[in-house]
């Protein structure tokens, strides 16, 4: 009888793990904050991957900078190589330069780390703005989400930041040139430029201690602003889910989706695999940024083709493309032709973290949104979008202008003054087509409303007319196509009151008026088929 209490007793008995996790959730409450947030259930899209795309990258980023700054040796003293690359013995370079190499050449994978990260660098800006700009296109920057939009704009400024301080670590050639770039257009800052380059310079260019001082903000200052943002920005995310895109079922107040446990970490376990195994392929066949190739970087000289990575393409081509222009004046000189282009650079990235609030302001819209709208359903804000895109590219063509000219064999000036009139021109071209195309694909979905899908099917009516049969759609078809809002614009009113005094208003409220008729006045979309159009035109036999 006692045995058989014994051997229960050992049944009962909790096993090693078990012991563990109630020890942990009653020191951290690990259970029952998992009971309530695990189970959250989130909506799925495919478009969601982009932000997927970016926190892996960063992952990444992370994992292999912490390799890659075992062997970094960030130092602008200059030494003799003496590595196993044989065209660059005896050459004087500095320590940066020669640690890179070693680790391109003798690092057992060094190679493969180094170019993994800097693809993975690559990867991560391309996805932060596709992300942002499927946030952007879709209205999912609206209340309750203007702070997130905040935060992943500061994210994208700071990985501007840190993609130039750690493409300026190798010291070679390519980056040197960067380097000397950047210190040309803080020379061209009016009265303190000067200053400025002496304080961050530590001296006459190119000078000791910048390699240091970038190395200290590239892997730690802003990296851990980033990092901190990153984690505010999923927990935001957590806190408010995905916005969902309209259909059955789903409206502002509840959420069609998946659990994030088991569902959507399963598949996110999946996607980081996915992607780290897609950037190690690119890094094992793509060679970039060959630094033993290029070259270590001298002051007195420059190569032809030098171009910064294509996310700072476009400030190259603000300057390159400004033309040039000088004011002496009390024994100094305004280098405007730098300092105008080089001051627009945060100006043009400005006006899109800027823009949810100038929306909200233009639409006087407090309410919160939680279902996403499809792009062509706000043709002003998505030729906003298309137009400013528009002007990236046409920079980003300015910033390369010389290689422009060498591979199509066409003038560099001929090229140069495209972009200053494009500049200009093809903005506010792509913003009316945008806004046409999507009034198109409106009238479009009006069509399919009112009278169904195109069946194929020819039918000859008993007075010898022959028509194509339609198909009506489905109520949930219906329910996608015509739920979207259409925003009525503000208006001003009547400039008297009923009791006949005269009303005034200010600057503001005109302005207000104005953008709000140009944005969503007459004219600026189609109207969705009202429920009475709809039953008049399917009342009968018309199809």
């Amino acid at each position: 009888m006692s045995g058989d209490i014994q051997h229960d007793r050992r049944e009962a008995e909790p096993g090693r793990g078990e012991r563990l996790a109630d020890w942990a959730d009653g020191r951290l409450g690990i259970y029952s904050l998992a009971k309530t947030q695990m189970r959250k259930i989130f909506p799925d899209h495919w478009s969601f991957m982009f932000g997927e795309i970016c926190l892996y990258s960063f992952l990444i980023l992370i994992l292999t900078g912490v390799y890659l700054t075992l062997f970094f040796e960030p130092s602008g003293a200059e030494v003799v190589y003496h590595g196993t690359y044989t065209p660059l013995k005896g050459l004087q370079v500095t320590r940066a330069f020669a640690s890179t190499v070693d680790i391109s050449m003798e690092v057992r994978g060094g190679l493969l780390i180094r170019q993994i990260h800097h693809w993975a660098a690559l990867v991560f800006l391309a996805a932060m703005l596709v992300h942002m700009m499927r946030v952007f296109f879709t209205g999912a920057f609206r209340k309750p989400r203007e702070v997130n939009w905040v935060f992943g704009w500061t994210l994208l400024m700071l990985g501007l930041l840190t993609g130039l301080t750690g493409y300026s670590l190798p010291d070679d050639m390519l980056s040197g040139t960067g380097v000397r770039f950047a210190q040309g257009a803080i020379l061209s800052v009016p009265v303190i430029g000067t200053y400025l380059s002496f304080f961050l310079f530590g001296g006459e260019f190119p000078g000791d201690d910048i390699i240091p001082r970038l190395f200290s903000v590239h892997v730690l200052l802003l990296p851990g602003i980033m990092l901190g943002l990153v984690v505010a920005h999923l927990i935001l995310v957590f806190y408010h889910k995905h916005t969902q895109f309209r259909g059955a079922g789903k409206t502002e107040k509840n959420v069609v989706g998946m659990p994030f446990m088991p569902v959507y970490m399963a598949k996110a376990g999946g996607f980081f695999f996915l992607v780290f195994g897609a950037l190690t392929v690119l890094a094992a066949v793509a060679t970039i940024n060959p630094v033993w190739a290029i070259g270590p970087y001298r002051p007195d000289l420059v190569s032809t083709g030098a171009q910064p990575d294509w996310y700072l393409g476009f400030s190259e081509g603000l300057i390159r493309t400004m033309p040039s222009w000088e004011i002496n004046a009390w024994g100094h000189t305004l280098q405007l032709g730098v300092f105008i282009p080089f001051a627009l650079f945060p100006l043009i990235l400005a006006f899109m973290l800027l823009h949810p609030f100038i929306e909200a302001w233009i639409t006087g819209d407090k309410r919160e949104h939680h279902t996403a709208e499809r792009p062509r359903n706000n043709p002003s804000r998505t030729g906003i979008g298309v137009a400013w895109l528009s002007l990236y590219a046409i920079l980003l063509i300015g910033g390369g202008n010389d290689l422009w000219a060498t591979r199509f064999h066409l003038s560099i000036n001929l090229i140069t003054w495209c972009v200053r009139i494009g500049v200009f021109v093809v903005p506010f071209l792509a913003y009316v087509i945008t806004k046409r195309f999507c009034q198109g694909l409106q009238r479009a979905d009006w069509e399919r409303t009112v009278h169904g899908r195109e069946t194929g099917r020819i039918k000859l009516l008993p007075h010898g007319e022959y028509v194509e049969v339609h198909e009506p759609l489905s109520p949930a078809q219906l329910h996608t196509l015509t739920a979207h809002e259409q925003p009525r614009p503000f208006e001003l009113g009547p400039k008297v009151d009923s009791n006949g005094v005269v009303r005034t208003f200010s600057r503001s409220d005109r302005l207000r008026a104005r953008l709000a008729r140009a944005m969503y006045g007459p004219g600026t979309y189609i109207p969705k088929p009202t429920a009475e159009e709809y039953r008049q035109l399917n009342g009968g036999d018309h199809h």
